[in-house]
């Protein structure tokens, strides 16, 4: 597979227009709340709906966060599952839905997730609960075959996401217009190759990704690329480093690095992963702005090594 052309900056793709309006608008409705007496939005940390929040944003979902609330193995929404069975689609070969299990709040973004090489769902399938929890629609998927490059399993990606939009029995639930990706290793390779794709895409996060082509500098995508420091599969020095410096400079990006952690750190219980993937996903999914203080100024702690970022984001 040969990289993928350069682009000019001025080729970026816009942020899609319900962010143009809603910053377009944000003066105006300010005005307005104070015209018809509502209270100041509560802190960032309050456990309470951000009402001015949610009159600019209708796709909004859930309580203000808080760090202990995207740290949780569970967000505020009860969620069940439901299998698709390999027989019953094609281009990918089934896989687990998770969902919210209210509407009450309106649709969901959906995110579908790949595992990596010789792996099945089973290696991502705690991402499933942990971000439908969260507000999402979630799929994990199996792949054609154990052995699939990542080009195949970014398609199988898109294949998931529009099975999740058109004929799943979940299908109601979901903005199709909110959309996004992830995997682990081959499948984070795979969510690069689908974002590259589909631009149309709200979000990649690709954890612990390898791939053949280094040049991602035509996605438009806002995508998260998480690395391992110790990672020994896929060196970030010549996968994960390569994929966030080549995606353009103008794009919401960010490369978050694991502290001494290896390359499947991503297929159980990560903290670390968990917390920054529903920012990302809330804020570029949801365009949830009440997420932008976690990722925005960059993070730091102990199970960071590294941190870069394009904020302010977009």
């Amino acid at each position: 597979m040969q990289p993928v052309p350069a682009f000019h900056a001025s080729e970026v793709r816009p942020r899609p227009h319900r962010r143009r309006l809603r910053h377009a608008l944000r003066p105006l409705l300010a005005l307005a709340l104070v015209g018809v007496g509502l209270t100041a939005a509560p802190a960032a940390g309050s456990a309470a709906p951000d009402v001015a929040a949610a009159a600019l944003n209708p796709y909004q979902r859930g309580p203000n966060p808080t760090v202990t609330s995207i740290e949780a193995t569970r967000g505020p929404f009860a969620i069940a599952q439901t299998t698709i069975a390999a027989t019953s689609v094609s281009g990918f070969r089934g896989g687990t839905v998770y969902y919210p299990t209210s509407t009450a709040e309106g649709t969901f973004g959906a995110v579908a997730i790949s595992p990596g090489y010789t792996a099945t769902q089973s290696s991502v399938a705690w991402l499933g609960p942990r971000l439908a929890s969260q507000g999402f629609v979630v799929i994990t998927i199996d792949t054609l075959s154990r052995y699939d490059q990542p080009a195949s399993r970014g398609t199988q990606l898109l294949a998931a996401l529009d099975h999740l939009t058109n004929a799943s029995s979940v299908r109601t639930r979901i903005d199709r217009n909110r959309l996004a990706v992830m995997g682990h290793s081959m499948g984070g390779g795979g969510s690069l190759s689908a974002a590259n794709t589909r631009p149309t895409l709200q979000a990649a996060i690709p954890l612990t990704g390898w791939h053949t082509v280094k040049n991602w500098s035509s996605v438009r995508v806002p995508t998260l690329v998480v690395g391992a420091e110790n990672d020994s599969v896929a060196p970030v020095s010549s996968h994960s480093e390569p994929f966030y410096t080549s995606l353009p400079a103008t794009l919401d990006k960010a490369y978050l690095e694991l502290n001494g952690a290896s390359h499947s750190a991503p297929t159980s219980a990560n903290v670390t992963v968990a917390k920054y993937s529903i920012s990302w996903l809330k804020r570029f999914v949801d365009d949830d702005t009440r997420y932008e203080q976690f990722l925005c100024p960059a993070p730091r702690g102990t199970a960071i090594e590294e941190y870069r970022d394009t904020c302010p984001h977009s």
